[in-house]
């Protein structure tokens, strides 16, 4: 008998992905040796956070169709039981390193969202968001009521510096924190990446998509569910976990519903149909919350008409909109939209300018009416009680406007013919 050969063929290395992988982690290594200040290192670390919790509500909103509006539940508690774990740490009464107080905070997010999940998730569509919505407004009562184990509205407080030093780490600077959030952002991005190709992962799409036809080939929708809302809690908690680290002290506001619209409004603007969507939105969720309500007393208003005018007119986020201008200049068309676009951002500040120079005025009458009538706005001063200002305003607003309607007709026209193009060139290669 004739013993038969075996030949091993391997798969070419996949050189983009490993490119994208390596350029994150080198983000991820000098960020903070490019920003240096306290301020950009905080938010550094901060953004590390909400990328994980952005990537783990993804989960279940992007991938798996389940909108959650009490997210923050298993942050939260995930950031309470890692400051509990803290204090236990430093009382000497648990032996465990700073490092992994982290991971504390997975294991109670995982069960935490197995313990609700069971019931959350037997349900789907809007009953489904209804139902989460109510066990976020339960466990944001429960932290009031039970001030042993929430710390009432004073919060529970803890010191990450505990036990000896591991090779001069104390995690008392600040860049020591970051870089071990880095560090868990890394490994966390990695892992929910690797399971979106993972069977499980596959099969959460179809749910997302057709819960009927799954069911029909014989595999339980619930009970995927079920299973990607527990770690999605994992992964939750880890974020709540760094979160406990980073501020040392947990609050009542963490399992708010002020938290979960967070996640949901950033996750969406991002863009919930790609991986790096919710990357985006994390980032500027921070820069939303440290930066520009530094700026300005009305920056929630302004961020209620951005999250507007995306579902308006972009509702696959700030991703779907990379992606697409990526597919133009692939086939080398990107070159005609420039003028376009410069037109369109030009026109959109003009607009902007207008309608925040009102906005502040109103704001300002509102708020700071004893400071007087005047204020600053844009290296321009403007009076909140004289009809100059305001007609000024309304003036550059509808100016803007009609400057912006017109670019962005003459930009649909172009963006038309080219989207032809690239259509009949799809269909001629595809022919060949």
């Amino acid at each position: 008998m004739q013993a038969t050969k075996r030949y091993y063929a391997f798969k070419p290395l996949n050189v983009g992905r490993i490119l994208v992988w390596g350029l994150f982690a080198l983000l991820l290594l000098v960020s903070p040796r490019v920003f240096t200040s306290g301020l950009s290192i905080t938010m550094l670390s901060q953004m590390g956070i909400a990328i994980i919790a952005c990537l783990s509500y993804n989960m279940l909103l992007g991938q798996g169709g389940m909108l959650s509006f009490g997210h923050a539940v298993y942050t939260g508690l995930g950031s309470y039981m890692a400051i509990h774990a803290l204090n236990a740490a430093g009382a000497g009464t648990w032996a465990i390193p700073v490092s992994l107080v982290p991971l504390v905070g997975g294991v109670a997010g995982m069960g935490f969202a197995a313990l609700l999940g069971y019931v959350t998730t037997r349900k789907s569509g809007t009953t489904f968001a209804m139902i989460t919505l109510g066990m976020a407004e339960l466990v944001f009562a429960m932290s009031l009521m039970f001030s042993e184990f929430f710390g009432g509205e004073a919060g529970v407080s803890a010191n990450r510096v505990v036990g000896q030093p591991f090779f001069g780490i104390t995690f008392a600077p600040a860049v020591q924190v970051y870089y071990l959030i880095a560090a868990y952002t890394f490994v966390a991005v990695a892992a929910m990446f690797a399971f979106t190709g993972t069977p499980l992962g596959r099969m959460l799409n179809a749910v997302r998509d057709n819960p009927e036809r799954v069911e029909f080939i014989g595999y339980n929708p619930q009970r995927i569910r079920y299973t990607a809302f527990i770690i999605a809690g994992f992964f939750a908690g880890i974020s709540g976990g760094l979160a406990a680290l980073n501020f040392e002290i947990v609050t009542a506001e963490v399992v708010g519903a002020s938290r979960s619209g967070a996640y949901l409004l950033f996750t969406f603007l991002g863009g919930a149909t790609f991986f790096f969507g919710p990357i985006l939105g994390a980032v500027l969720m921070v820069l939303a919350f440290v930066l520009l309500s530094e700026f300005t007393k009305a920056w929630l208003l302004y961020l209620g008409l951005i999250f507007l005018f995306m579902v308006m007119y972009a509702p696959g986020g700030i991703a779907s909109l990379i992606m697409m201008n990526l597919r133009v200049a692939k086939f080398g068309k990107l070159g005609r939209l420039w003028v376009s676009y410069l037109g369109l951002a030009g026109t959109a500040l003009v607009a902007l300018a207008g309608a925040g120079a009102m906005v502040e005025m109103v704001y300002h009458q509102q708020l700071n009416a004893a400071l007087g009538p005047e204020l600053r706005f844009l290296g321009a001063t403007l009076n909140a009680t004289s009809l100059n200002s305001w007609f000024g305003s309304l003036l550059v607003l509808v100016t803007g406007v009609a400057l912006f309607e017109l670019v962005r007709r003459q930009f649909s026209r172009d963006w038309s013919e080219i989207q032809e193009e690239i259509e009949k060139e799809t269909q001629r290669r595809d022919a060949l």
